[in-house]
């Protein structure tokens, strides 16, 4: 058997839109752990919010791996090693935090069971629907749910944070007006972050060199394994490094165009098991 991880990205990837793994995705993930293929999910959110995938996968038992915030943290679940952790320095974040005042944009903050905002309130987006429908989204709200944290409001998270490195800063807002301010709103911080959307309504900033494609290197470089023997899934311009640094990167039927032209393949979308899809394609003998 050549491929020896899968790399799986979790919204729009590893979840449907209902945010669950289906069964068929489950077990096909579960079938390769159990013939020695090692799992990780790799993605934008923090420890907190991968942890849970990992227990439905049972990563535990299987030295499954979560590589958090886009690769500055990388953890081992069977042993509870971390083998990365790359915050920004904390002045950093602070001045990022401090110039985003100038932003009608919602900044979160993570740190240990909390998340941080300044209005736990005033997390209400507008969305639209497939059929361009406008919906009501509460992001605040989803962000606690979705990863297990206990909201806190403090006024001024640039003076709350100036002694605390953080590993990222999540910035919501009305998707329009995101793509208008990102330029202005990264300007300052274009050398010392690696930064960019995540959807059309989350922009991160991230510490200085991270990525996907590099903490997976980080990751298995030690214990031998190649970008020859990987396989990925992936659907935004973040997942882009990953799909390129390995073998069998596949982008989701439902990926950005840059994703699916970066990827070896394209499978079916994500309320549709594309992962399974691949898994079977490249790894028949899973199948039976």
């Amino acid at each position: 058997m050549s491929i020896k991880v899968i790399l799986l990205d979790i919204d729009g990837t590893l979840t449907n839109s209902e945010k669950i793994i289906t069964p068929r995705t489950k077990e096909a993930l579960m079938k390769a752990q159990a013939a020695g293929i090692r799992l990780a999910v790799v993605s934008a959110r923090t420890e907190n919010g991968l942890a849970r995938f990992g227990r439905w996968l049972d990563f535990e038992h299987h030295h499954g791996i979560l590589i958090a915030c886009n690769g500055a943290l990388i953890k081992d679940m069977e042993t509870g090693d971390v083998l990365v952790d790359k915050s920004m320095p904390a002045q950093l974040g602070s001045e990022i935090l401090e110039h985003l005042k100038k932003f009608n944009v919602i900044p979160l903050v993570a740190d240990g069971e909390y998340m941080y905002t300044n209005d736990v309130f005033s997390g209400m987006l507008h969305l639209k629907n497939e059929d361009g429908s406008i919906r009501e989204w509460n992001v605040i709200e989803y962000e606690s749910r979705s990863n297990e944290y206990i909201l806190c409001e403090k006024k001024d998270l640039a003076e709350y944070f100036k002694n605390i490195p953080l590993p990222k800063i999540l910035v919501a807002g009305e998707p329009d007006y995101m793509h208008e301010i990102a330029e202005e709103m990264a300007g300052p911080f274009k050398e010392t972050t690696s930064n960019g959307f995540t959807a059309d309504f989350y922009y991160e900033f991230n510490p200085r060199g991270v990525d996907k494609a590099k903490a997976i290197e980080t990751a298995y470089k030690k214990i031998g394994i190649t970008p020859d023997e990987m396989m990925s899934f992936g659907d935004r311009e973040n997942d882009i490094p990953m799909l390129k640094y390995c073998k069998y990167g596949i982008a989701m039927g439902n990926a950005v165009q840059a994703a699916k032209d970066a990827a070896f393949d394209i499978t079916l979308d994500n309320n549709h098991d594309g992962i399974a899809e691949s898994i079977y394609k490249y790894i028949p003998e899973l199948k039976d």
